[in-house]
């Protein structure tokens, strides 16, 4: 095969291209990279097929054009290809639905010799991921190269042709077919990830609506700033989402701005994506591809490269791009255009790329003559400006790289730290559960020894103690379960509740020196509550006013109504409570001379803050209330 490539100028196109050499070609294949208006290709496809009918003519506008080294915008690039031993089939389809779009077009062209569809979209409304999965559903193994029409970055219309018509929407195809083309597909990248992972909140395949809680404008404004944002989707492509997608890294770049600040992106996107921003490693891009791209094969035997690369290749360093370019068209004839979206054949499967290049190598020479010939591959010396970029980029990737590894280290450290949470709950599960048995033990053997034996002061003061034990006990308990606590709530009569609890304690206060006095207005006000929850609400602050009560000091403890609301208060004289705000706070204790853990009044008010339950503290000279109402009293 042979491949010659013109870029249009002045001159009309019959005197451009020798079109009688090629009238008694069979195998004709024509690309056409067009830079200009719609127009202009029109004129252009209408003068290709009436010189040469027997050719397959196929076209799409771009953001760019490449012929050879040279690099071109706003103008167009024609590419014809001689085939002698493959044979071509093109098609032209147009539906609604992307995903039909690829299937209709591997149907149509997919043969047993089939080993290349070269496939151009439009580049606005063709959502190309769907497209491409529609030809995976025919057939996965041929491989599938090309991409979506540019238009200039404008963003308004992109379009394509086939023979002697042009469209603005829709797919072109052409098959190659042949017992003896060697085809070999490769990509760059090149695109680095910087700064913390996030993930795609809210998605409909390529828009997105929500990225880590922040619509992805606001997304874009917060990490890359305003003028970024506001120029959306032009800027975007520089900065694509990446995301790792079967082993391959795939960069999703912005195509639409949309009124609710969602965006719209060259490809599909998934609910519970992880995806960092992207910025290009120039120092990667500047590199010789050559040695990345055949590194283990052959190149002596290569007849044409056509590349289809990413427009964002070229905007981000339009005045090095050709340094990419250059190597390829060293080796063999090299065309292509820069594109919204490139198709790229990866391990049995069709994906869509973006921010980079890919390329194919065909030949129809399987002579291995020159199999050990070395093809050497100059390139040119890189200006300051370049070193100075490669070196801003090299600063940038390594300082992302440290942020890697201090992150890895503190996760790592974070999850050590979690097991180690884990282990101590797990600990305390068991402590408390094990505990159960011998309080329950020993407050049994104290009501049989005192029904037996009668009361005595020594087993009276072991009593009290357990009460407390108790007390604390169910309050751990609490907090170890209270994910499993039953959430049901039930009718009670809280005037009965109360006085039973201060009935259990009665002993306790008598000797702490103090003594209870309770006061109820009715002899029943009922509210529905969950029952586990009222005791700690009760038995926390009928324990604490018996630790703080002074002397000899009675502790009152009232029920009222009003409004249909219960407020029940514990009041009496202790020390002046110096840090209202404190006093609920964790492991907060006012006098650090009395026993306990400081955890009581933080479990009551985390238990009220989640029931509703109002909270009123006030405490003078010498007193202290606690007052908690209880709404909806039935």
């Amino acid at each position: 095969m042979k491949t010659y490539n013109y870029t249009l100028n002045d001159s009309s196109l019959e005197m451009l291209i020798d079109f009688p050499s090629f009238k008694n070609k069979k195998n004709l294949l024509i690309q056409i990279f067009c830079g200009n208006k719609k127009h202009y290709l029109e004129n252009i496809v209408k003068i290709i097929t009436k010189n040469l009918p027997q050719a397959i003519c196929i076209g799409s506008s771009t953001d760019g054009e490449i012929n050879e080294e040279n690099i071109t915008t706003l103008n167009t690039v024609i590419s014809i290809s001689v085939f002698e031993k493959t044979t071509l089939k093109a098609i032209y389809v147009k539906n609604e639905n992307s995903f039909i779009n690829g299937v209709e077009i591997a149907k149509e062209l997919f043969s047993e010799k089939t080993k290349l569809l070269i496939t151009f979209t439009d580049g606005k409304k063709t959502n190309g991921e769907e497209f491409l999965k529609g030809i995976n559903s025919i057939n996965n193994k041929i491989i599938v190269c090309g991409g979506m029409a540019g238009d200039n970055a404008n963003f308004n219309q992109t379009f394509i042709s086939y023979q002697d018509k042009v469209f603005t929407y829709g797919c072109v195809g052409v098959v190659l077919d042949s017992d003896v083309l060697q085809v070999r597909n490769s990509y760059n990248f090149n695109w680095s990830e910087i700064g913390i992972v996030h993930t795609i909140d809210e998605v409909d395949k390529n828009r997105v609506y929500k990225i880590s809680g922040l619509t992805p404008l606001d997304f874009y404004k917060k990490y890359l700033g305003s003028y970024v944002a506001s120029s959306l989707p032009a800027t975007g492509i520089e900065f694509p989402l990446i995301v790792q997608k079967n082993n391959l890294p795939l960069a999703r770049a912005v195509i639409s701005k949309h009124i609710d600040g969602s965006l719209s992106f060259a490809g599909n996107l998934e609910k519970g994506d992880i995806v960092k921003l992207g910025f290009g490693n120039i120092e990667l891009i500047m590199n010789n591809p050559i040695e990345s791209l055949f590194k283990d094969q052959p190149l002596e035997n290569i007849e044409s490269i056509f590349i289809y690369s990413c427009m964002a290749r070229r905007r981000y360093m339009p005045n090095m791009i050709d340094i990419e370019i250059k190597p390829f068209s060293q080796i063999a004839p090299t065309c292509g255009f820069f594109t919204y979206g490139e198709f790229f054949h990866y391990q049995e499967n069709n994906q869509l790329l973006n921010q980079s290049l890919t390329l194919v190598a065909l030949s129809e020479n399987c002579s291995k003559k020159n199999s050990k010939k070395q093809i050497k591959i100059s390139q040119a010396p890189l200006s300051e400006h370049a070193r100075s970029l490669e070196a801003l980029t090299h600063l940038i990737q390594q300082s992302s790289n440290d942020y890697n590894k201090q992150s890895k280290k503190l996760e790592e450290g974070n999850i050590y730290s979690q097991n180690l949470i884990t282990a101590q709950k797990r600990f305390l599960k068991h402590a408390v559960h094990e505990t159960n048995t011998p309080l329950s033990v020993i407050m049994g053997n104290i009501e049989m020894f005192e029904m037996e034996f009668g009361k005595n002061k020594y087993l009276s003061n072991i009593e009290v103690a357990m009460k407390n034990i108790f007390s604390i006990y169910d309050d751990l308990s609490y907090l170890i379960k209270k994910d499993q606590v039953n959430s049901a709530i039930h009718k009670i009569n809280i005037v009965d509740f109360v006085r039973s609890r201060i009935d259990f304690f009665t002993s306790s206060a008598l000797k702490f020196k103090s003594n209870f006095k309770f006061q109820a207005l009715k002899d029943e006000i009922n509210i529905n509550f969950n029952e586990i929850k009222l005791q700690r609400i009760v038995d926390n602050n009928l324990t604490n006013a018996i630790k703080y009560t002074l002397p000899n000091e009675t502790i009152f403890v009232k029920l009222s109504i009003f409004n249909k609301e219960c407020n029940f208060t514990i009041e009496s004289n202790s020390k002046q409570i110096l840090n209202p705000q404190e006093i609920f706070e964790e492991y907060y204790r006012e006098q650090v001379s009395q026993e306990g853990f400081g955890l009581g009044l933080n479990l009551v008010k985390r238990i009220c803050n989640e029931e509703n339950v109002g909270i009123k503290l006030e405490s003078g000279k010498d007193w202290a209330s606690f007052t908690y109402t209880f709404k909806g009293v039935l």
